[in-house]
Parts: C-alpha cells; sequence; structure tokens
C-alpha cells in the first residue's frame, strides 16, 4: 500500500485559474494534474541523466614556467593578448 503526503504548494493565481479550468474541461482533479506533472518532469529529467562535462585535452607541454605562479587574471590576459581591444 503506498503512503501519501500532505504538502501546501504555492503557485501563481493565474496558474491554478488554468489549471483547475484543464482539471474541469478533462473530469479530473488539480491534485492528479499536479501528480502528472511531477511525474512526467521527475521521468524527464532521470532521461537526461547527470550533466557531466566531457573531458578535454590539448596537445603541448602543459603549462609554461612563466606563467606557473601568475594569478587567472593575467593568464587570461596573456591568452586575449593581441586580439583585439
Amino acid at each position: 500500500m503506498a503512503s501519501h503526503m500532505k504538502t501546501t504548494v504555492q503557485i501563481p493565481d493565474s496558474l491554478f485559474q488554468e489549471a483547475r479550468r484543464l482539471a474541469q474541461r478533462e473530469n479530473t482533479t488539480l491534485k492528479a494534474l499536479v501528480e502528472q506533472g511531477l511525474r512526467r518532469t521527475l521521468a524527464e529529467r532521470k532521461e537526461r541523466g547527470e550533466f557531466r562535462l566531457r573531458k578535454v585535452t590539448f596537445k603541448g607541454k602543459g603549462l609554461q614556467r612563466a606563467v606557473a605562479g601568475a594569478s587567472w587574471e593575467r593568464i587570461r590576459e596573456l591568452s586575449y593578448e593581441g586580439r583585439g581591444a
């Protein structure tokens, strides 16, 4: 037997009115629409999976000695040196 939790959810009046009209047209309840929406959202998120940044490497010899102790600001300045304003 599934247990149920009662809760309070605050939604904008306009969304509530639209959902209530839809529930009435479809001969269902607002509770059923909310449950359906939550299930659909959870399923979509599960389907998408967790975001993972793909590993990207570049050919080269790593960090140059000249910038080994430099701040990110300095490294960024060097990266954009001679490329516009």
